[in-house]
């Protein structure tokens, strides 16, 4: 007869942990904020799976700085499964031996830090994921033990307001709970009702009322001022030679000023176009305040949201009719389903990056900055699951059908537009286009399988620069995208191999378009061309219901 087995050792361990827990406990599931890095002491145990919500935008904190606070000889070796790494205590505590493992997608401003302590050794790195491959994990290998969250309010029992920015918090607190995890919660506030129950308290062990609110990072915020005549001509290339070429109408713009500046552009020169009502019309990503004079004048009817953006709460609740809403007026952002979103539903993505090979595969991990993906790889991807159809999905397919017979004949289907916007010099003059990524480096330091791609050159559709429009999905065969590449790449060491003759054929073929095929002036590309030139335009056109950060205001 075989031994008997214990099926509760999860629930067990819980039990044990808070037992630990229930002296710190003063009223409900309220824990004193001078009481939290005792609190951590008693649930966490040496090389846990841990999860601190680091997002995008906001942050858990408070939570953070106290788990930096832990005795390393009494916890450490922890595993940090989070989607981002923002923060500099996030780093602290490999630098303070408190974790070694790291799996995330983004790190943002740490992101020379982190390639620093990889090199180093002083961080185990598991992977860089996007986000919804992350948070697949959360419910498969990568299951967090312990979760440190944050929202904006809490009661006594624990339900949770998560308010403008719930982000990643419900995929997180989930995971955590239902595989007998224990979850605690850093909030800006207890109150005796929340405004809305975003999660319920059965789902949550504790709740800290943190000394100061957490911090929320404007990450999506960019200054019209600063966007310069090239951006402005990439952009009116992008509006004339993909959006209204293939009029795509459901689209995620990445982060940086040539997307702003497109944003900016449509009441001018898209309405110039005549592209209202057939381009930009489904949007998934955060409200860019440079969305504003957009929806404003009417072209865009849906903006699903990852997370919030700083200043911009009062305009999306003035907006319900474009932005999704709660009951109490606030707008209900979601990652993991805007994640979702952009990879099913949407039939462009369109974004920068840091380095693009001689074949078109680009990442943002470089030898010095490990920036992370991010949403990118499941935006920047052609979703093979995908069977709706739509207009530029189609036609975008019919152009690569030449190679797609190759591989499951005469079966026709469509193909998502993937464009990477990059202008051939970064700072520092420092070449967007390589022969060798970086990212080989860096897979060689940190041990890892494969070196770290953001976009592989077989989703990527577009190539654009200041030079003009690589259509790489019209080429035939690898040689032909790598002189289609060459063709835009500039004064870089990839673009001086370009064979003029071979460009010329290009041309001429529509796999190669520049601005002058186009039929576009670059003597009108200037920043005269954009619909708000300034912070203090952008709030003029949402009638004062934006309000920037501090640090964006120079009037």
């Amino acid at each position: 007869m075989l031994k008997e087995h214990n099926w509760h050792q999860l629930k067990d361990d819980t039990a044990q942990r808070l037992n630990q827990l229930a002296p710190y406990f003063r009223d409900g599931k309220i824990i004193d904020a001078k009481d939290t890095v005792a609190a951590l002491e008693a649930v966490i145990r040496s090389h846990d799976r841990v999860n601190i919500e680091g997002n995008n935008q906001k942050q858990a904190d408070f939570l953070s700085e106290c788990l930096c606070q832990l005795d390393p000889q009494k916890i450490s070796g922890l595993h940090m499964v989070q989607s981002s790494v923002p923060l500099s205590s996030h780093l602290d505590l490999f630098e303070k031996g408190v974790a070694e493992k790291l799996d995330f997608a983004y790190a943002g401003p740490q992101d020379g830090r982190l390639a620093k302590l990889i090199q180093e050794g002083k961080i185990k790195l598991g992977a860089i994921h996007t986000y919804l491959e992350l948070f697949s994990r959360y419910f498969v290998d990568l299951t967090p033990r312990v979760s440190l969250i944050t929202a904006f309010e809490a009661d006594k029992d624990g339900n949770l307001y998560t308010g403008f920015n719930t982000e990643d918090t419900p995929v997180i607190t989930e995971a955590t709970h239902f595989r007998q995890g224990i979850v605690i919660a850093q909030v800006n506030k207890i109150v005796d009702k929340v405004a809305r129950v975003d999660i319920p308290g059965d789902w949550v062990n504790a709740v800290i009322e943190a000394p100061r609110p957490f911090y929320v990072e404007p990450l999506f915020t960019r200054d019209p001022g600063l966007i310069t005549d090239t951006q402005v001509l990439m952009a009116m290339m992008a509006l004339k030679g993909i959006y209204a070429e293939y009029g795509v109408e459901r689209i995620n713009h990445g982060i940086g000023f040539f997307t702003a500046a497109i944003e900016l552009l449509l009441p001018t020169y898209g309405e110039e176009l005549g592209l209202k009502g057939k381009v930009c019309t489904h949007m998934v990503l955060n409200p860019h305040p440079t969305l504003i004079p957009a929806i404003e004048s009417g072209w865009i009817q849906s903006v699903h949201c990852f997370g919030g953006e700083l200043g911009m709460e009062k305009y999306v609740s003035e907006r319900p009719d474009v932005f999704y809403i709660g009951q109490d007026g606030t707008l209900r952002s979601n990652r993991a389903f805007a994640q979702a979103a952009g990879h099913y539903a949407l039939d462009m993505f369109i974004g920068g990056t840091l380095q693009i090979d001689k074949y078109g595969n680009s990442s943002t991990a470089t030898a010095s900055r490990v920036s992370g993906f991010g949403g990118a790889p499941n935006m920047g991807c052609d979703a093979k699951g995908r069977r709706h159809a739509t207009q530029s999905w189609l036609k975008c397919g019919e152009e690569f059908n030449p190679t797609q017979q190759q591989l499951i004949g005469d079966m026709p289907r469509g193909k998502r537009l993937v464009v990477q916007m990059q202008e051939t010099f970064r700072e520092k003059r420092q070449p967007a286009f390589v022969d060798r990524l970086d990212a080989w480096e860096l897979a060689e330091k940190a041990n890892l399988a494969l070196p770290p791609v953001m976009v592989y050159a077989d989703d990527v559709t577009h190539v654009l620069t200041e030079e003009g429009i690589a259509y790489l999905h019209r080429c035939e065969g690898l040689e032909q995208r790598m002189a289609a590449i060459r063709a835009v790449a500039g004064y870089s060491e990839i673009g001086l191999a370009a064979d003029p003759a071979q460009t010329q054929q290009l041309r001429e073929a529509g796999i190669v378009k520049t601005p002058e095929d186009l039929g576009i002036d670059r003597r009108r590309a200037n920043r005269q061309m954009l619909a708000a030139k300034s912070i203090r335009d952008l709030v003029n056109w949402s009638g004062g219901l934006y309000n920037p950060p501090a640090r964006f205001r120079n009037w």
